[in-house]
């Protein structure tokens, strides 16, 4: 009986070439997902860009003043055991144990040097244990960042629900606004909504604009924030003039500021569109840049202090500012993320590059002038690790 081929069982062998083929390509879809797609130099700055970081945040705890002054092997090993006690310190009691275990076993063979009775002994499992005992440590805290990341993860996407995804749809009006978080979770904040108007009025409610920044960064900041847009957005649903409702949340950062240590920046704007007026108040917040229709640059530094400073009864400077604004007026508000954002030298990109990138973008909405301000931010700023939230909010009047 002849059997059929298309019927057989038997795997039919690949040519070599193809095989080759296969496994080069598995290897480099396996290598893309490793890199995100990133090229070697680019993963080579993340690497130095986190390691100096790294390195900040241990060399931050260490007395420095308490090593030998002079430089030279002993202060070169003081300071090596100084930073080994920082991270050693950072573990749990029982991962703490581990890591000296696994320290122990690598330099193991090069204590035995002085050690008689051991040389000539095989030391090669020494390594072997060595790197399974950091492999472990490893292990285990990838299962706390990985808990961890998905814990901030779910707290991202409930700041998310607290800011608005799009801006409010007014005839007249454009508004544009972005945010980059440092870590998972900011403690920036914008928003831009319409207020309600007096009971038996027949004008339009007015629309308020809002960008704050709370002191700190990641999750305590982010807490903070979550109860300013909650307490703001109860205090605006009544109606009232701007200037009292900064004064009322003051009072109530004061009263959740911890003795002023978690005070807030922000700064208010609210339109009347029917009269073509903004009434605004700072407090202590970065002075917003007015960019009128023919190219002149103002700046909005009228305001108070931050909130959660000064008590209730103290605060008088809140008083609000009225200004005309007219068809073609640009307003800009901003975080200290944007003009304290760092290059590789690390200097700043300030103020003065902020103003001039804002006047070079002539007649454009509200959408092209954020994008050409934060292009112009990327580009300062390079390669280096972001180190503050950045948020700006662009309104246009058309």
């Amino acid at each position: 009986m002849t059997s059929d081929p298309s019927s057989s069982n038997a795997s039919v062998k690949k040519p070599f070439g193809a095989r080759v083929s296969g496994a080069v390509g598995d290897v480099g879809d396996f290598w893309t997902r490793v890199t995100n797609g990133l090229a070697i130099d680019q993963l080579w700055r993340q690497f130095r860009s986190e390691a100096t970081e790294s390195y900040g945040l241990y060399s931050r705890e260490v007395d420095w003043g308490s090593l030998p002054q002079k430089r030279g092997i002993k202060r070169f090993f003081r300071s090596a055991w100084a930073l080994f006690h920082v991270m050693l310190m950072k573990l749990s009691p029982a991962r703490r144990i581990l890591m000296l275990i696994a320290v122990g076993l690598f330099f193991f063979p090069v204590i035995e040097i002085f050690l008689p009775h051991a040389k000539g002994e095989d030391t090669g499992n020494f390594y072997e244990f060595a790197a399974i005992a950091f492999f472990i440590l490893v292990a285990l805290e990838l299962a706390d960042r990985v808990i961890m990341k998905r814990d901030l993860e779910i707290a991202r996407e409930i700041q998310r629900w607290l800011v608005p995804h799009a801006p409010p749809a007014i005839p007249g009006v454009d508004i544009a606004f972005a945010t980059r978080p440092a870590n998972t979770v900011a403690g920036d904040y914008y928003d831009a909504f319409e207020r309600p108007t007096a009971p038996g009025s027949n004008e339009p409610g007015s629309l308020l604009l809002v960008v704050a920044d709370v002191a700190g960064k990641s999750v305590p900041a982010a807490l903070l924030m979550a109860t300013f847009q909650a307490s703001l957005h109860t205090l605006a649903a009544a109606p009232g003039p701007l200037d009292e409702l900064v004064r009322a949340l003051n009072r109530y950062s004061c009263a959740h500021s911890l003795d002023g240590l978690r005070f807030t920046t922000a700064f208010f704007a609210e339109l009347d569109a029917a009269h073509g007026t903004l009434t605004y108040v700072g407090a202590g917040h970065n002075a917003p840049v007015l960019r009128r229709a023919d190219g002149r640059i103002e700046r909005l530094t009228e305001g108070g202090p931050p909130l959660g400073i000064v008590s209730p009864g103290l605060a008088t400077g809140y008083d609000c500012t009225k200004i005309a604004i007219s068809p073609g007026d640009a307003l800009i508000i901003f975080t200290d993320g944007v003009v304290e954002a760092r290059d590789q030298t690390d200097s700043e990109y300030g103020e003065t590059r902020m103003i001039a990138c804002i006047q070079a973008v002539g007649h454009s909405d509200a959408a092209s002038i954020l994008q050409q301000l934060m292009n112009d931010v990327d580009r300062f700023v390079g390669a280096t690790r972001q180190h503050d939230d950045v948020t700006c909010l662009v309104f246009k009047l058309t």
